[in-house]
């Protein structure tokens, strides 16, 4: 959906409706027409509540009193966030028949605060552990560039509600790309925030050390009010940093192996545009990510904790009822023991301190959010082919959640054809430098 030509962004929406140009009731409207016209994006419509909170907003605006930028605006929610008086069933089929949350996740409740009018849940990869958005649960979500791809996960229906103007932000999870993989494939913009600025509460948990929350939409501003809303910061504008004279360090190891070539091409290009802006870029050994395959080779953090939240919950026996491809990984943590996830938080926290000191003189780290395009369909054709593109999307940014990190992906320059993504990575709790940054960035690689 466009305004003025240009893909909706929150501000713009907001200055629409004080213009009179649409109301949050009109425009609601526009955005359930979509959904119509493709309802795959979503598991759950919620058009009685959402029709609801769009009046209750054009009332507020009627008497000068929009709580917020994002009053009147259609949010969708990714299916693992507790919404009251829903279930919340992570994108399974297991959970469909759970009792309802009685109260908001934390991060609902705030959007709600802010005026943001929820449309529905949305479609996800089975309890969020992969990275390309197939759910053979329900039907597929496709890549709004070619419907023959996949649109990434495992955030997958928050990208395409976005993408086909369904929704203006979609709400996802971050564990190890999970919003930055679907923003890459789709051409949107997605943040991840260093961990534990936003609360995780009512949110089903894959791993609790590498859970992450945050948004995907059509701008960084949009990014950046929507953080603000859910991390319970202040609500205001950030002034973007001028590039002259930046330094950013793109890593030369294990990062840029197996690139597309047309990812490769658009990732110069945009190195390119930054430089022309008078940024500098640099390319600096990380020689330490070479270790990252042995330091995995018995499984992650991730596979663990899972394999644990799951084995509480009692889901291990219906094993049926999984994705074989979710159940694969989870079963991997199965085989990890104590000691195995002892030893990965001891090389994490040695990896976190080998990074901070190089990537202490930069301002932010560029590479390849994706080192490919989407994967189309046809080449999920067994466990093996899944499996290799999987672990090839969710690569280069499951690097930045094991090192708990903050990192954004903005549409690198393409023409037509498949989009691909720069991650910008910034330092440990540096979130508001980051997006500062990824403000500039967004404007050069747009001209």
């Amino acid at each position: 959906m466009r305004v003025s030509g240009q893909p909706v962004t929150v501000r713009g929406l907001a200055q629409a409706f004080q213009r009179g140009e649409t109301s949050p009731s009109r425009f609601l409207e526009r955005s359930l027409e979509a959904v119509a016209r493709d309802p795959r994006a979503f598991l759950q419509v919620d058009a009685e509540g959402a029709r609801r909170a769009a009046a209750e907003s054009e009332q507020r605006m009627a008497s000068g009193r929009a709580l917020s930028p994002l009053d009147g605006v259609p949010v969708s929610i990714k299916d693992l966030f507790d919404i009251r008086g829903q279930v919340t069933a992570a994108g399974s089929t297991q959970l469909r028949n759970a009792p309802v949350a009685t109260q908001d996740a934390p991060v609902v409740a705030a959007l709600r605060s802010a005026g943001a009018v929820i449309v529905g849940r949305t479609h996800m990869s089975e309890y969020a552990f992969t990275g390309l958005g197939d759910n053979p649960h329900f039907p597929r979500c496709f890549n709004p560039a070619d419907a023959g791809h996949v649109p990434g996960g495992s955030s997958s229906g928050a990208a395409v509600s976005v993408a086909l103007g369904q929704s203006v932000v979609g709400l996802g999870t971050d564990t190890g790309g999970s919003v930055r993989i679907p923003a890459s494939f789709c051409g949107l913009v997605g943040f991840k925030p260093t961990q534990a600025r936003v609360s995780r509460d009512g949110a089903f948990a894959l791993s609790v050390t590498q859970d992450s929350i945050g948004p995907l939409a059509h701008s960084v501003a949009c990014c950046v009010l929507v953080d603000q809303v859910i991390s319970g910061t202040p609500l205001e504008a950030l002034a973007p940093v001028p590039l002259r004279g930046l330094r950013f360090a793109v890593p030369l190891d294990f990062v840029l192996g197996d690139m597309a070539a047309r990812v490769a091409s658009a990732f110069e290009e945009s190195l390119a545009r930054l430089s022309a802006a008078g940024a500098r870029i640099e390319r600096v050994r990380f020689p330490h990510f070479l270790e990252l395959p042995e330091i995995f080779s018995r499984g992650t953090i991730v596979n663990a904790e899972a394999h644990r939240h799951h084995a509480r919950l009692g889901l291990l026996a219906q094993r049926d009822m999984y994705d074989p491809m979710v159940l694969a990984r989870i079963d991997i943590g199965g085989r990890m023991s104590d000691e195995d996830l002892a030893r990965l938080f001891e090389h994490r926290a040695r990896m976190i301190a080998l990074t901070a000191a190089i990537s202490a003189g930069y301002d932010g780290l560029l590479l390849p959010t994706t080192p490919i395009t989407a994967p189309a369909y046809d080449h999920l054709v067994d466990a093996p082919s899944f499996g290799r593109l999987n672990a090839l999307a969710l690569r280069n940014t499951s690097v930045f959640n094991f090192l708990d990190r903050c990192a954004i992906s903005l549409p690198m320059p393409v023409q037509g054809g498949l989009p691909c993504g720069l991650m910008i990575v910034g330092e440990h709790m540096q979130d508001r430098r980051l997006l500062e940054i990824a403000a500039s960035v967004e404007v050069a690689l747009a001209v």
